[in-house]
């Protein structure tokens, strides 16, 4: 008898063979009745215009059933369920006599009568309409309800006469048509006079200061959204010009037509209102009026559950504070969060900033702002509510980590944060860290990779410089300077590695869509802790030394610095290896010292990997300082049409150098300035990255990514340091090609870790809904690294000029995607189609097949 598991994982996989066999010879029109048709399309025609505009569109009821590249595929996986599982299986069961009695032999009476209710008859169907899409069945009355639409909104564009029609086009194929929609527009009506009627002189004052941007003009067609936006511009202009109660629904318009005019003079006269509000329990109104502050109290130790009577007040400058028993804060740095100003008129824009800024301060939750107006209506009382969050706290967090590097890992972190340092609001976290993570195939030798590191942060919720910056940076723009000092150990990836890094950096945003951030001061030593693991970490690189050392094994001299014991079955040539590191050094030595090279070609090789040794293993001391711009104009999470980009400048070394002129430093046999033994780095590096999103439709989305950066090395250095180059492939770049394996230029993957100081990046992909959360893309990627201004003189991998565009890699592929709400999870598969690293015709689909694709895994978007 076979046991319910076996029998569970055996109907699973006769689902999954049907299912693809169902899909592939499913009939779309299976479900739908002999008198019925399937939608396929709706066109819309506004005097015998085909309308494209998707606000248009959207109005119709009923849309086609989705697809993907033509294919319906929700609407074929609905069509697959059985509309009574239950009593097909019993139907099934019975229609041979002795059918129930062989299964019962087989199975058991028992599990025939399971089988009935199992996922496999009964829960397979309701998934699949749940996951599906049913037919969209042309309804005549979804279809009055669009006409209905369609009327209204021409309407509210001023073609107050227009009539819409529709007709059922039926299609050569089976119960299938698409819907015409025609609009017959009319003539359309025009603004003709504008008057007013607003019983506050105040009001009228204002509203005549701004009349002539109005939205509604005289002469302009009617518009409805001219007519709401107007009301939304003036509510904007009263509320930040005094009138703090001010309500939009105070606003309202008269349209009358012209009726002296003739037929062909469609004119309207319109008439604005801005009534009064109603005063508080009567029914009497009351007059619109300017206000101005009389006081500004703010209660710096507010709490909502508690008496609030005894507190102590201090006044300073324009206002008053509230405190109980010691103040915290200095007063000052409460002010200046606070843009309300005694004598001064209410203006919405002021309590936003304050909030704003109130909440950088990162000392105090949310505030509350309560205006209360005095007896005379005019002058107000402003009482600012602030409630401390805890002066000290603590946040840990546990994620999941995926980087070009590093295939998946898991990270901890533990933050103790401590608030008011200094009675400035400023802000003091001390971070631990540490992960751990399986290392992607080509990254090491080693299995896992394992990081800690920790962090001292303090921030102050201004700019903290010799020189007041207030009237260039205003504190509405969330100044705020932050202090860093922290250190990082890295092991199994390269060489290992030790940082330890200090920043000084201030940044602020001008509004919601800007930022600024100036790094003045950002100093970054990094120790290469295992660099007699070089050439087993850099296996490629070992390699080409290894193979010109193939011609000296029989020299005198030369035999100690081989491995006589070879591995046939390790090594294809049978030939003695380069003991590494005594080996690998000696030969080094013996070719570029001692002057025993057989060849000027071996000479150059051995030159350039010792080169590249040295740069790899060698410390690097970064003393920087940069400026970032961002702008990004998306209004929300769900908004799909926005662009965001980032323009970054750095420089490294000017400040030593600089310094070195006064006090000369040590010197390497380079030449180049030391400090504390290391040679600085000095280079100009620039970027711009740039984002665009085209929403297609909700669910539908174009997005395009363009990438250009370049580093200069000069002065003290030939050679920009490893961890600010550029590299190439990966999941967040051309994912055709593994991380580090692109490039430099048309190179073919020569380095472990290949590297450069110019790139060129641009991304495209199209995104679409399959199934449930279930999301799709299709995608190309385009790009390369170059060497460009440095120690570099490969022709291959140097950026020679426009020529040198040939070299741009070129990756497509597909990616599947499933969305968890706050992340996603992506599997993307790259193709190669252009490989610049062939020659001639065969760079193009030469390696466009599954054996040679990348599969990248990733979290989130790359772009």
């Amino acid at each position: 008898m076979i046991t319910y598991p076996v029998l569970r994982n055996l109907t699973a996989n006769v689902i999954l063979f049907s299912v693809v066999i169902a899909l592939t010879s499913c009939n779309a029109v299976k479900k739908v009745g002999d008198e019925e048709y399937l939608l396929m399309e709706n066109t819309i025609y506004a005097d015998s215009t085909r309308v494209t505009n998707s606000e248009v569109r959207n109005l119709l009821g009923q849309r086609p059933n989705s697809n993907i590249l033509g294919y319906p595929l929700r609407l074929n996986l609905y069509n697959i369920a059985k509309e009574n599982p239950d009593s097909l299986y019993q139907d099934w069961l019975h229609r041979k006599p002795k059918r129930e009695e062989r299964l019962s032999n087989f199975l058991s009476a028992k599990q025939v009568r399971r089988l009935g209710q199992s996922f496999v008859v009964r829960g397979f169907s309701n998934l699949l309409k749940r996951v599906g899409e049913a037919p969209v069945i042309i309804d005549t009355l979804s279809t009055q309800k669009s006409i209905d639409r369609l009327q209204a909104y021409y309407s509210s564009k001023g073609y107050f006469n227009n009539f819409a029609t529709y007709d059922v086009v039926p299609i050569k194929r089976k119960k299938r048509a698409k819907m015409d929609y025609h609009v017959a527009l009319g003539k359309a009506y025009y603004v003709d006079s504008l008057s007013q009627n607003i019983p506050s002189s105040q009001l009228d004052s204002i509203y005549q200061i701004h009349r002539e941007n109005s939205f509604v003009q005289q002469g302009k067609q009617f518009d409805l959204a001219d007519f709401n936006q107007e009301r939304k511009r003036l509510t904007t202009i009263f509320r930040n010009t005094g009138v703090y109660d001010f309500q939009e629904s105070s606003i309202s318009y008269d349209v009358v037509r012209d009726t002296l005019q003739s037929n062909d003079d469609q004119k309207m006269a319109v008439q604005l209102n801005i009534n009064n509000p109603r005063a508080a329990d009567t029914t009497s109104t009351k007059e619109y009026l300017v206000n101005r502050f009389k006081s500004i109290n703010i209660y710096a130790d507010y709490q909502l559950d508690a008496a609030n009577d005894s507190l102590l007040s201090i006044d300073y400058e324009d206002y008053t504070i509230y405190y109980k028993d010691k103040l915290k804060y200095r007063p000052k740095a409460l002010t200046d969060a606070i843009f309300f100003k005694k004598d001064s008129i209410y203006r919405d824009l002021d309590e936003i900033r304050s909030k704003r800024q109130i909440v950088n301060l990162n000392t105090f939750k949310y505030p509350s702002f309560k205006l209360i107006p005095d007896s005379t209506g005019t002058l107000l009382i402003s009482n600012i509510y602030l409630v401390p969050r805890a002066k000290y706290s603590l946040d840990t967090s546990i994620e999941l980590t995926r980087s070009n590097i590093q295939l998946a890992g898991i990270g901890f972190s533990g933050s103790v944060i401590t608030r008011n340092v200094f009675g400035g609001a400023e802000t003091l976290s001390l971070t631990a860290r540490g992960s751990v993570g399986f290392l992607s195939d080509n990254a090491s030798d080693e299995t896992f990779t394992s990081e800690i590191g920790g962090d001292i942060n303090l921030t102050f919720p201004r700019i903290w410089f010799p020189i007041n910056t207030e009237h260039l940076i205003p504190y509405y723009m969330l100044p705020q300077t932050r202090l860093s000092v922290g250190t990082n150990f890295q092991q199994n990836i390269g060489l290992d590695r030790q940082s330890l890094n200090s920043i000084l950096a201030y940044n602020w945003s001008p509004d919601d869509f800007r930022k600024n951030t100036i790094e003045l001061l950002n100093i970054e030593f990094v120790r290469n802790t295992d660099t007699d693991d070089f050439f087993r970490v850099y296996d490629n690189t070992y390699a080409n030394l290894d193979a010109v050392a193939d011609s000296y094994e029989t020299i005198d001299g030369f035999a100690d610095f081989y491995d006589e014991t070879v591995d046939p079955a390790a090594d294809d040539d049978n030939e003695p290896e380069l003991i590494i590191t005594e080996g690998t050094s000696g030969f080094i030595d013996a070719i570029l010292n001692e002057g025993q090279a057989l060849t000027q070609e071996d000479f150059d090789e051995v030159r350039s990997i010792e080169e590249r040794r040295e740069r790899l293993t060698s410390n690097n001391l970064i003393f920087t300082s940069n400026y970032t711009f961002q702008k990004n104009n998306r209004e929300n999470p769900n908004d799909n049409d926005f662009y965001q980009y980032r323009v970054r400048f750095e420089s490294a070394g000017n400040m030593l150098s600089l310094l070195e002129r006064v006090i000369p430093f040590n010197q390497n046999d380079n030449g180049q300035g030391l400090v504390f033994s290391v040679p600085y780095s000095q280079y100009f590096k620039t970027e711009f990255d740039y984002i665009k999103h085209w929403g297609l439709s909700k669910s539908k989305v174009v997005a395009f990514r363009g990438f250009v950066g370049l580093a200069v090395p000069y002065g003290n250095a030939d050679n920009i340091p490893f961890v600010r180059s550029y590299f190439a492939g990966g999941s967040n770049d051309n994912r055709a090609w593994n991380v580090y394996s692109l490039g430099p230029g048309r190179t073919d993957n020569e380095n472990d870790f290949n590297e450069a100081n110019f790139k060129i990046g641009l991304n495209l992909e199209y995104r679409f809904p399959i199934v449930g959360d279930v999301k799709g893309a299709f995608f190309a990627d385009a790009g390369n690294i170059w060497n460009v201004f440095d120690n570099v003189e490969d022709e291959e991998a140097t950026f020679n000029g426009f020529s040198s565009l040939g070299d741009i890699a070129l990756g497509t592929g597909f990616g599947l995607r499933y969305d968890f709400t706050y992340f996603v999870i992506r599997l993307d598969t790259g193709f190669k189609t252009y490989n610049p690293a062939l020659q001639g015709s065969e760079r193009w689909f030469t390696d466009f097949n599954f054996r040679e694709a990348v599969f990248n895994i990733g979290i989130n978007y790359p772009f």
